[in-house]
């Protein structure tokens, strides 16, 4: 199952082209599960009826982003600050909608504060179904090492299912972790960048206690051709190019002979163009 991207709970901003982007579930497949943010209770609740009206099945509360334009409005990371406010937030959510409402956060605010599994017992008294926790606090950012014996607490303190996030980059360490937390899943998001095909590869893993071979290049191929004209499609003629180049950048970078072809990429503007440079890339690697 995949989360949509980060809603904003502020209806002055559902508007903007991206909002709308965000909005759009067509063609979409599996559990529609949206994400929303904010830091106000009533907004809260109104954004999430808004996105259950607009075809959301699960709604996702967001207290988990360390980003500073999210955070200085109190929002994402910033409210594990405050628990009061905390419980306020996930009540009016889960008595505003009829759909399962789940949970992302962190370990804490910083290592002096953590209060993962404080948070962890609260959400469950609130009626929230399922809490994804990044093995960081919000000073941590994305530094360190996710530190999975926090996870391991907060799913010892709840009985609703938790979901173990951080690090897991491999079908090793998915394993790893799963076993050391208890975690009922996984979440994985950066390691996924480039490489769409890692939860195919830890499930083949846990299924069979085998790793998959490396994709040849022609898959590969494939797969990133079709990733980048869905790019072009969904965004347009403009935007879709420019997004393209950071996720063309996550697919070569272990690529060694492609740090050249990735800053000549990098200068390609049109549509077009950036499919036949790939192309011709993929042959070169092939010959």
């Amino acid at each position: 199952m995949a989360v949509s991207e980060m809603m904003s709970s502020n209806p002055k901003l559902w508007k903007t082209s991206k909002s709308m982007q965000r909005m759009v579930h067509e063609g979409e497949s599996g559990i529609r599960s949206v994400q929303i943010a904010g830091a106000d209770p009533q907004l809260m609740a109104e954004a999430a009826q808004f996105n259950v009206e607009n075809g959301a099945q699960i709604i996702d509360i967001n207290m988990g982003c360390p980003a500073k334009k999210v955070n200085k409005k109190l929002a994402g990371s910033a409210l594990l600050q405050r628990p009061e406010l905390i419980k306020e937030i996930l009540t009016a959510v889960v008595n505003a909608v009829d759909v399962p409402v789940t949970l992302k956060t962190r370990t804490g605010w910083d290592t002096e504060n953590r209060n993962c599994v404080q948070i962890a017992q609260l959400a469950e008294g609130c009626g929230i179904q399922a809490l994804a926790l990044h093995g960081r606090t919000r000073a941590c950012m994305y530094k360190g090492e996710a530190e999975y014996e926090h996870i391991k607490a907060a799913k010892q303190a709840v009985s609703i299912p938790v979901i173990a996030n951080g690090d897991i980059d491999s079908p090793q360490k998915a394993k790893f972790v799963l076993e050391y937390t208890g975690a009922d899943a996984l979440m994985i998001g950066r390691p996924a960048q480039g490489r769409p095909w890692i939860f195919q590869e830890i499930q083949h893993f846990l299924e069979n206690g085998t790793t998959m071979p490396d994709l040849p290049h022609e898959e590969v191929k494939d797969i990133l051709l079709g990733h980048v004209d869905a790019l072009h499609d969904f965004y347009g003629e403009y935007l879709g190019p420019r997004i393209a180049r950071k996720h063309v950048g996550w697919y070569l970078k272990e690529h060694e002979q492609a740090s050249e072809f990735r800053r000549a990429f990098n200068a390609i503007e049109a549509a077009p163009l950036q499919i036949e440079a790939l192309e011709g890339y993929f042959d070169n690697v092939a010959s």
